[in-house]
């Protein structure tokens, strides 16, 4: 085997990404499009059935994300987002819009001071941008440059321009240790928990509805002390609901009390919401390191992608310009490469 050092300066390499979530369908795409020898391996038969990112709410949202994140979140996702739309024709650039019941106005002031590039609007702005949310919320923040794509469709999109890049793509293949490829990129999530000891779980849980009787536009985040909201709308009456923050390993079902608060606050957003049909019922635990930002963790010819907790479909492209810059050169100069490379 080659030392990997003379393996950077060859312009085409092979190259095995484990994992078929959002994070290893944009390594395989990068590398093939920079046209190295790439191989996708999955574990699960059917595309995307064991894949966290499938749960995702798959906004690219890096200001609304500035209230919680490090600065290197929305400073790596705001770089990368003509990346995403270069790629999938499905984004909706709508923009975020962040409301609160006259109650939690107070958490309506402090995301406003934490995430910067949004306008206060009114409720008659309001009405024009969600009509059917009109009359409900006399204020909120408009956050006019973030867009939102359906998460299925971005996926299957991915997966085409992977295999039309060249790449193989494989389904069904268990993986346990690194082959005879120059490198490995291992985007395997909480399944490289043995190499990389600082991952821990986070809880996220969704639910899927359909209704006619309210249409929204863009996403909206409803704030709230103790579960803050998202709904995300994907066409054709469906709208994804989700809380993004719960500190729990635990993989089982939703409970009843999670599923309660969660249609709770979207009847509280619209009463419309009570007449949903209620689509799927879904959970599950992402991976996050401490500071909850994703990283590029290299180790020889192994290359780790992960932690991508809330942040996965933002920052996918990011780290994956990154890990191309690696394999080629041994080193990245992309001026956010510093912030997600584990030291």
């Amino acid at each position: 085997m080659t030392d990997p050092s003379s393996q950077s300066r060859r312009s085409t390499l092979s190259i095995d990404v484990v994992g078929a979530g959002i994070l290893g369908l944009w390594q395989a795409l990068t590398l093939a499009r920079a046209g190295h020898r790439v191989r996708l391996i999955e574990a699960s038969q059917e595309p995307f059935a064991a894949a966290q990112s499938r749960f995702a709410g798959a906004m690219l949202a890096p200001w609304c994300e500035a209230e919680a994140a490090e600065p290197i979140v929305r400073d790596a996702g705001i770089a990368v987002m003509d990346l995403w739309r270069e790629a999938f024709p499905g984004i909706t650039t709508a923009g975020t819009l962040v409301l609160a019941q006259s109650r939690d106005m107070t958490e309506l002031r402090r995301f406003a001071r934490l995430a910067p590039c949004h306008i206060v609007i009114d409720a008659s702005r309001i009405d024009d941008l969600e009509p059917d949310l009109a009359g409900r919320f006399p204020t909120g923040l408009h956050f006019a440059q973030e867009a939102h794509m359906r998460t299925p469709a971005a996926l299957a999109a991915l997966l085409a321009l992977i295999r039309a890049a060249g790449a193989e793509v494989r389904f069904g293949e268990p993986w346990d240790k690194p082959g005879d490829a120059d490198y490995t990129i291992d985007c395997r999530g909480l399944a490289a928990r043995a190499e990389l000891a600082t991952l821990r779980g986070v809880r996220g849980e969704r639910l899927l509805v359909r209704t006619r009787d309210v249409t929204l536009h863009r996403p909206v985040r409803l704030l709230h002390p103790r579960y803050p909201l998202y709904i995300v709308p994907w066409g054709d009456g469906l709208h994804l609901i989700g809380a993004t923050v719960l500190e729990s390993e635990d993989p089982s079902p939703m409970t009843v009390r999670s599923a309660l608060e969660l249609l709770g606050m979207a009847y509280a957003l619209s009463p419309a919401f009570g007449e949903a049909e209620i689509i799927e019922v879904s959970a599950g635990v992402r991976p996050a390191f401490p500071d909850n930002v994703p990283r590029v963790v290299r180790r020889g010819r192994i290359i780790h992608v992960n932690g991508a907790h809330r942040h996965g479909f933002l920052l996918a492209p990011a780290l994956a310009r990154i890990v191309a810059d690696l394999v080629a050169h041994g080193h990245s100069d992309w001026d956010h490469a510093a912030g997600l490379i584990a030291a």
